[in-house]
């Protein structure tokens, strides 16, 4: 049975507006602030164009699809495990592909995670004017950690993923501003279809400068 522990700073949530310019929340003092995902969607824009180009566009959309689908039904089924809501029935019954993915991670999660501070929570942060909901805050090898799950066909390079480290620093930043609470690990899970899960632990200092430049990119953009 995992742990949760209750923040009143985090008692809120915030709603999801998407315009023009991409996802906007409203945080609870009424101000709109650009999503995580919508700052960082230009990383490796140019590679994802490359890419679409020589698959032709509809498999590039089938390929897509099935890449959300498959990375949502990961997330669900996390998050539905550490609100202990996972029965031994209902991990028998997953679609075989999701189950492949999440055994392939849940060791980790059952040995290394401690207590949970945060899941699926809506964040925000008045100094980045950022905002987005957050997949787990919890210990990490007893550490305080910003936690993220993702899923994917090949195992990732580490050096083409600098968007899931930023993702998780701009969480991290939140999680302290609201709370208070000093986090710097960032750790990313990756259910893959071919070859081992992967862990990749780093730390957000390494990733805030590399972040604020995509904010202020745009910021600029935007207006």
């Amino acid at each position: 049975m995992f742990e949760f522990v209750k923040l009143p700073e985090l008692d809120f949530d915030m709603t999801a507006v998407t315009t023009d310019s991409g996802r906007v929340y409203v945080t609870p003092s009424g101000f709109k602030y650009a999503s995580v995902t919508t700052v960082l969607s230009d990383y490796n824009k140019k590679a994802f164009f490359e890419w679409r180009e020589r698959v032709g566009a509809e498999e590039a959309n089938r390929v897509s699809r099935l890449a959300s689908s498959r990375g949502t039904k990961l997330h669900t089924v996390c998050e539905k495990y550490l609100l202990n809501e996972m029965t031994s029935m209902k991990l028998a019954s997953m679609l075989p592909t999701t189950k492949e993915l999440f055994y392939k991670i849940k060791p980790h999660i059952d040995t290394r995670m401690g207590k949970i501070y945060a899941l699926e929570q809506a964040l925000y942060s008045d100094n980045l004017k950022l905002a987005g909901r957050v997949d787990c805050i919890a210990e990490w090898d007893g550490v305080l950690s910003t936690i993220d799950f993702k899923s994917s066909t090949k195992q990732k390079d580490k050096n083409n993923i600098g968007n899931y480290f930023m993702q998780c620093t701009a969480y991290a930043r939140m999680f302290t501003e609201l709370t208070g609470k000093p986090l710097d690990q960032i750790v990313v899970l990756i259910g893959t279809e071919e070859g081992p899960g992967q862990i990749f632990i780093e730390s957000a200092d390494k990733y805030h400068t590399e972040l604020q430049k995509y904010v202020n990119k745009h910021y600029r953009k935007v207006g």
